[in-house]
């Protein structure tokens, strides 16, 4: 790879958050030099003018399930980063495995989610494990490792022993445990932070712990009591509290609710990367489906919308961690790399500033799974860079507003990049492939 100079362009340090007008040196996919107005430049490499422009580092999205067939639409959204939550490490081989300037995301996975029985998304399979079984759990957290999990993933169903031995097993291993408990019936978020889980996700389980019996499974004419529209801001700052004390993190992912919430007047702005989506079979035909469920999916978004906006904002204000993640492409439109700019709008409208909503896709997410190598803009750091036609710290729909996507030391316009999306018989013989080893090896 040849080097690359951006000059002219207003550099965001969103650790810090000031902002200069410099140049940043890249040789290969590092950041080789920062370098400020009056210093000289380097001659003779390949030069971009960003003057007018805004320069942020790329963006992670924490919560999501990615998918070979629309990885580049979040490279083309400045999404550079994912952490995948569950799914099938060696299903994703061929993206975790590309170089650094590849035009789809770094990838950070967990493997399959262990559920307790009966399994919300069925019996086991490549990309669940079913057990009610502490011992089992214990086998599967020490394979998970040895095929690559950066992370344990543990869902909704799952019984207290086990989600026990599940994280000792994990801390043996210095790996993290996150969970689901948007579904669960037996466990809760703060029992879940007792046992030792370091991540929330959704804000899920608080629910459970502040209204003890409630679950979405209970008929709800009992619990009509509540006011979910206008959450209980004392239970919510008690129960944060206590969250905080074991140090846990959380995800909200709030789009994942608020799309459905908001239906049928979805997000939807016009852009390349969300027409590209739109013309794909998957997942518009998956998100289609389930607008056939939309006044279910409704009704239970309506509990858990605005508990999980006061869970992120009052944790943060305690001090907590509190990162930006869409769990796309679940529930509806939860557009693969676009979703993430929503989240962030989101952050702002419960009360964060541009610049903290920014911290959460950047610097706060890098920092919060020790991916030191992303996150800022500085010397020695990979390049992963987005170049933006506004400041984003005016207005965080801003981030929106992209020129080009610099990843691993590589700039790409957004039709570049959407230009790299695999034929679906690609992704099919990609995904039989893995289905015939996967069951050769499981069929035994």
């Amino acid at each position: 790879m040849e080097n690359l100079l951006i000059k002219n362009g207003t550099i965001v340090d969103v650790e810090n958050g000031v902002t200069f007008v410099g140049a940043i040196e890249v040789k290969e996919n590092k950041i080789k030099r920062i370098i400020h107005q009056g210093e000289v430049l380097p001659e003779g490499i390949e030069t971009i003018d960003a003057e007018g422009k805004y320069i942020i580092p790329g963006l992670i999205d924490m919560h999501c399930h990615i998918h070979e067939g629309f990885a580049p639409h979040f490279v083309a959204s400045g999404v550079t980063t994912v952490r995948n939550l569950a799914g099938n490490v060696k299903l994703l081989k061929n993206l975790i495995e590309k170089p650094d300037h590849a035009p789809t995301p770094r990838v950070y996975a967990a493997d399959r989610m262990i559920d307790g029985s009966p399994g919300q998304w069925g019996p086991t399979s490549y990309g669940n494990f079913v057990t009610d079984d502490p011992e089992e759990a214990r086998k599967e957290v020490r394979r998970q490792l040895e095929v690559g999990a950066k992370f344990i993933k543990l869902y909704g169903w799952i019984k207290r022993d086990v989600m026990e031995a599940a994280v000792d097993e994990a801390k043996k291993h210095n790996l993290e445990v996150a969970i689901d408990l948007l579904n669960s019936k037996d466990v809760t978020a703060l029992e879940a932070a007792e046992a030792g889980v370091n991540w929330i996700e959704h804000a899920s389980g608080f629910a459970q712990e502040m209204y003890k019996g409630w679950n979405l499974f209970e008929d709800q004419e009992q619990w009509s009591h509540i006011n979910w529209e206008h959450p209980d801001q004392e239970k919510v700052r008690e129960i944060c509290e206590k969250m905080l004390a074991h140090n846990v993190k959380i995800c909200p992912t709030m789009v994942v609710l608020d799309q459905p919430f908001q239906y049928p007047n979805i997000w939807s702005p016009k852009n390349k990367v969300i027409e590209s989506i739109e013309s794909k079979n998957h997942p518009t035909e998956y998100w289609k489906s389930h607008e056939e469920l939309v006044d279910k999916i409704k009704e239970q978004t309506a509990v858990v919308n605005n508990l999980t906006k006061a869970i992120a904002k009052t944790y943060y204000d305690l001090g907590g961690t509190v990162v930006a993640g869409t769990d796309t492409p679940a529930l509806l439109y939860t557009y693969p790399g676009m979703a993430l700019h929503r989240e962030l709008e989101l952050f702002v409208e419960i009360g964060f500033t541009e610049l903290e909503a920014l911290q959460a896709a950047t610097v706060n997410a890098a920092n919060s799974i020790e991916l030191n190598e992303i996150g800022t803009i500085q010397e020695g750091k990979i390049a992963d860079l987005v170049i933006l036609n506004k400041n984003p710290l005016e207005d965080i729909k801003h981030t929106r507003d992209i020129d080009l996507v610099v990843k691993g030391g590589k700039a790409y316009n957004q039709e570049e990049i959407l230009s790299n999306i695999p034929s679906e018989e690609e992704i099919n013989r990609n995904l039989q492939a893995f289905m015939e080893e996967w069951e050769a090896v499981h069929a035994k």
